[in-house]
């Protein structure tokens, strides 16, 4: 296996800003992150291309016991995506998944209330819209998320990440016009494996980045 690839999240954001060049200066252009670890690459994405940043709020469904294992997603607007073959394979039955899925819509209002305060989420329609992350393992909450903004009618939907498998890059062709991944290694392990500094991004630094990205963003130092 190689060495990581990225120093950190906004180094691989401006890795992955630069796949995404030929999109810069489009008119109705939006960079919507998936928090909390998207947002540090979206900021990059969003700064390089001249585009608004804003969060795409989606929460994983968890296997109990297994938390890292996801069988699905919820995202804003009632959203539910399910990995078919792990409920099949687990033998997860609905109320297991609708218990699991209720907690996690608490932490997703939790997370509205506290990265937009009073703001109303970013109308889409008709708009040209890149959703990006820090990485992808099987794609289960960047599918939900997909889902959510193509039920809001965007004119374009582009998923852009730094790094993730190939197969799953392929299997998102059928969620979006485009996808951008620009790393796809092999083999591919884990997100975090591709980063020297992979520690969690805090609720904090992404009001921060939303905040100066949108406000002052010349005045915003790379790291």
């Amino acid at each position: 296996m190689m060495g990581p690839r990225f120093t950190d999240r906004y180094h691989a954001g401006r890795r992955l800003a630069a796949a995404l060049a030929p999109y810069a200066g489009r008119p109705n252009l939006l960079v919507l992150a998936l928090p909390r670890g998207g947002v540090p690459v979206g900021f990059e994405v969003a700064r390089a291309l001249h585009a608004p940043l804003d969060v795409m709020l989606v929460r994983k469904l968890g296997v109990p016991g297994h938390e890292e294992l996801a069988m699905g997603a919820i995202a804003s607007g009632g959203i539910r995506v399910l990995s078919d073959d792990i409920v099949k394979a687990l033998g997860i039955p609905d109320r297991v998944i609708a218990t699991v899925a209720a907690n996690e819509e608490s932490e997703l209002a939790r997370r509205e209330r506290a990265y937009r305060d009073d703001r109303p989420p970013p109308d889409v329609r008709g708009k040209t819209v890149i959703l990006v992350d820090d990485g992808l393992a099987t794609g289960s909450t960047m599918r939900a998320a997909a889902a959510a903004l193509q039920a809001q009618h965007p004119e374009r939907l582009v998923i852009a990440v730094p790094v993730a498998p190939r197969e799953t890059c392929q299997s998102l062709l059928q969620f979006a016009d485009d996808v951008v991944c620009s790393t796809v290694p092999e083999p591919f392990f884990a997100v975090g494996n591709w980063y020297e500094d992979f520690s969690q991004t805090t609720d904090e630094e992404v009001r921060e980045l939303l905040a100066r990205a949108n406000e002052a963003p010349e005045e915003v130092p790379r790291r």
